[in-house]
């Protein structure tokens, strides 16, 4: 699983926004463990995400 194409998409530094809670505003991707995402979102701060339930629109990943 930690080897799938969509969570090597999302590695630390990468620009996130989750869809379905706009207000949370751009979060900043800390870091990707087996398919768990913390991210810092910049209205509601820390939020762990589970991308086998979630998902997250990638704005800007970095290289």
């Amino acid at each position: 699983m930690e080897n799938s194409p969509i969570f090597n998409d999302f590695i630390p530094g990468a620009l996130v926004k989750y869809p379905a809670q706009p207000s949370w505003g751009i979060g900043q991707v800390q870091s990707s463990i087996n398919g768990k995402i913390t991210i810092n979102f910049e209205n509601v701060g820390k939020k762990v995400i589970d991308l086998t339930s979630v998902s997250l629109e990638i704005i800007e990943n970095v290289i």
